[in-house]
This record gives C-alpha cells, structure tokens and sequence, in this order.
C-alpha cells in the first residue's frame, strides 16, 4: 500500500531532524527514499511553503517529493491528490497527525496512521541506512595522504 506524507508534520517526529534546519527536507526524503526501498512501498511527500517560482516535484526512485507553492497548503494539495485519486484512495496509507489531513483522508476511505507511528518505523534500525559520521570518514585518512594533497593543492 503506497503512502501520502504531510512532510513537515512527520519532520518533528524523526530524531535528528529540526524543521529549523535549511536542509530538513533532504533529510526526511533521504530517510524516506531508504524505506521506499526497503518496503517496496511507493511514497509521495508534500511540503508546503515553497519558494516562489520554485514549486515543483522531484522523483526520486519510488518516492516523489512535492513542493507546494508558496499560498498553498500541503494539506490542500494532500486533499486534491486523494480526490484525484477517486476509488483508489481505498489503497493509499495517509501519514499525517494533522487532524483536518486525516477527516480528508478517511472520507476518501483511505488508510491514516499518524506521524509518530511512522515516524517509529522510520527510526527501527532495519529502517534506517547506517549513517556514517564525518569523525569515522576522517579516521579512513592517513597523515601521509593529508600531506600528499596538501602539497598538490598548494600554491607555490
């Protein structure tokens, strides 16, 4: 069963992303892009508050991102997708704690299940890549190769 994502309503959820954060977007969609896979479960996410002329939606393998334009809401274009969607809306799960989300989801007899359940399957080490810290990455590199490309990157 596919889902709809109320991004920035799940983004709170998730341990390690802040929606203060300029990238918290490509965080939860890397995130997600790891579970698509893994379930083999299509996923569409919706963020609102696009920048002007920057609306748009991205593929990224099975999930897509939908970046809502700036005077409208995800929510609204969360509704539109599941009217759009007609009868098969009965097969799509909704994500959202968004209660308003929710009554649109379950009128359109879709599936709902609020953003702190998934956010948990999001977080289940199964779920989630093993993210390799800039620490770890800096441990791989010796002194000598430090020196080497200091040399051939340095300005005589």
């Amino acid at each position: 069963m596919p889902y709809i994502i109320d991004g920035h309503n799940l983004i709170p959820k998730i341990p390690g992303i802040d929606l203060d954060n300029i990238d918290d977007e490509m965080q939860l969609i890397q995130q997600l892009q790891y579970f698509a896979r893994q379930s083999r479960k299509s996923i569409e996410v919706f963020f609102d508050k696009a920048p002007i002329n920057q609306a748009r939606c991205q593929n990224y393998g099975k999930l897509t991102a939908f970046f809502v334009r700036e005077g409208r809401t995800a929510d609204e274009a969360i509704a539109a997708r599941l009217r759009n969607l007609g009868g098969e809306a009965r097969n799509w799960t909704v994500v959202s704690s968004d209660r308003e989300v929710q009554s649109e989801a379950r009128a359109c007899h879709a599936h709902v299940i609020s953003s702190q359940a998934f956010a948990k399957q999001l977080v289940t080490p199964s779920a989630n890549p093993k993210h390799v810290s800039e620490k770890e990455v800096c441990a791989e590199v010796n002194q000598e190769e430090i020196e080497y490309w200091l040399k051939q990157f340095s300005e005589e």
